[in-house]
């Protein structure tokens, strides 16, 4: 009985081991896996960043200094990137009233055309505005953004692109030339990876009510279920867009904004190997720099420009701009997928803006870190002829005096203000040919627009247009951004247009 009892003993004590050593085995071969996952991914991050191509920047959005730089100032073709323009300008015209969410975008041969990514729709087809901002926004529609363009060029989309060009250089992008509405291969249309960081934050600055369709994962088209390109939203916490791109030329783009625990950031990265090096790199960029920016500041970086003037549109599409709700229904009926994010050689000029000026050719590694405060705009150098747009015509853009134009070169443009009302935020409602024509403009605007224009100033500002002087209809004596939106929201939904500026 006792040799029995040793025996069992003994195979239990047999057996233990070898369960154990099978369990080892197994954490072994897991942490394995998931070492060569890791450092694989870090590999491919490293790589990246020695790409000859690469291009990269992170931009801490509260503050305005460069976290990280490398060859953030070399010209490389912006891809799909040009988007962010195209959509810039469309919520430019959304806020100024003079196009609409539903306002239906008619697509031209040309605009059908388009080589794919594209939503597919037919010559003479049509699309709503907002189905076009989600195209663009999940697939990069190419068809979408050029009949975007030529909506808001009057059916030109050349003229679009010296619009977009003129924006950007209002913006402080003075080293970018867009040649088209959708990015695709042209060899006079470049950028730099500053330039598109400066374009991420005005994108999220000076459009919060529409910066939210940004962080779409898919959407619903007709039949289709169309999904990010952006595989950062929803993946790394924090990320919120922006815009991803690729052409054989420039390889893999991507602009990421990220929000999180009381920090922001935008960072760029272009010229990328591939999709999974240049998602790669963006991560690790996240991870090492959002930690390090700052979890005060968020003034205005970047002053909004003079709006641009509406251009003549043709009659046929005037008509669907100016009664946008009176518009057939979509054939193609689409709804917004819920946004889930879920949280995990020579020396250039130098300057004390970093989103403006150039770098010194040798930047700092991405273990290192560079930050520079903002201290108000100063000399840009000026982009290499060879990518000088066409003069855009004269009323492409509204010569308004705004925190944008230095006071000198304001006094120069044929704009003479008599009389510049309050400064800060202000909301305009319209144009008269007399003061008293404006100010009775304003007057029945204040009683619609409710407690929103209360505390609001009515002033006319005095304008030279064509040797003949014209009053703009304006409120003004607004705290700040939000309080003019919100005004002019006010003033829109009781059937009055209007559109908010910086004075």
């Amino acid at each position: 009985m006792q040799a029995k009892s040793e025996i069992v003993s003994r195979s239990a004590s047999s057996v233990v081991p070898s369960r154990s050593g099978h369990f080892l085995v197994k954490m072994i071969t897991a942490l394995a896996i998931a070492t060569a996952a890791f450092l694989a991914e870090s590999v491919t991050a490293e790589a990246e960043a020695a790409n000859p191509k690469y291009a990269g920047i992170v931009v801490d959005a509260k503050t305005g200094n460069v976290l990280y730089s490398e060859n953030a100032d070399r010209l490389q073709y912006p891809a799909s990137l040009t988007k962010m323009m195209t959509l810039y300008m469309t919520f430019e015209a959304l806020e100024q009233g003079r196009i609409a969410l539903d306002t239906r975008v008619p697509f031209s041969p040309h605009a059908s055309a388009q080589a794919p990514t594209k939503l597919g729709v037919r010559a003479g087809g049509s699309i709503t505005v907002e189905q076009g901002i989600l195209g663009l926004v999940t697939l990069s529609a190419n068809d979408a953004a050029t009949a975007l363009g030529e909506l808001l060029g009057g059916g030109s989309e050349d003229r679009f692109a010296q619009m977009m060009t003129a924006k950007a250089h209002a913006l402080g992008m003075t080293r970018t030339t867009y040649r088209n509405a959708n990015g695709l291969p042209n060899t006079a249309q470049m950028t730099t990876a500053r330039d598109q960081a400066r374009l991420g934050i005005a994108l999220r600055q000076h459009f919060p009510q529409y910066y939210g369709y940004f962080a779409t994962q898919s959407f619903k088209f007709g039949t289709r279920t169309i999904r990010s390109h952006n595989r950062l939203v929803g993946s790394v916490r924090g990320v919120d867009g922006i815009k991803t791109g690729y052409t054989r030329a420039a390889g893999f783009n991507l602009v990421s904004s990220v929000q999180d625990e009381g920090r922001s950031i935008v960072g760029v990265v272009m010229g990328g190997a591939s999709t999974p090096a240049r998602d790669n790199q963006m991560r690790k960029l996240i991870a090492a720099y959002l930690p390090k920016a700052s979890t005060r500041g968020g003034s205005k970086l970047i002053a909004e420009p003079a709006p641009t003037r509406a251009p003549e549109i043709p009659v046929a599409a005037a008509s669907e701009i100016d009664l946008p709700h009176t518009a057939p229904a979509p054939a193609a009926r689409y709804e917004v997928a819920a946004a889930q994010t879920a949280y995990t050689d020579t020396p250039a000029v130098k300057s004390e803006n970093p989103l403006v000026a150039a770098q010194p050719a040798e930047m700092p590694q991405p273990t290192k870190v560079k930050t520079v405060a903002i201290k108000g705009n100063v000399a840009v150098p000026t982009p290499a002829p060879a990518y000088m747009p066409e003069q855009p015509e004269e009323n492409s853009v509204d010569q308004l005096t705004t925190a944008s134009v230095p006071a000198a070169k304001a006094a120069a443009t044929p704009a003479a203000v008599a009389e510049k009302g309050p400064a800060g935020w202000v909301v305009q409602i319209g144009v008269s040919s007399s003061k008293d024509a404006a100010m009775d403009l304003l007057e029945n605007a204040k009683t619609k627009g409710g407690k929103a224009l209360r505390s609001a100033k009515p002033f006319a500002v005095a304008y030279a247009n064509d040797g003949e002087q014209i009053y703009r209809a304006r409120f003004g004596g607004f705290d700040d951004q939000r309080d003019a939106v919100n005004a002019c929201k006010a003033l829109k939904r009781a059937g009055v247009k209007c559109w908010a500026a910086a004075q």
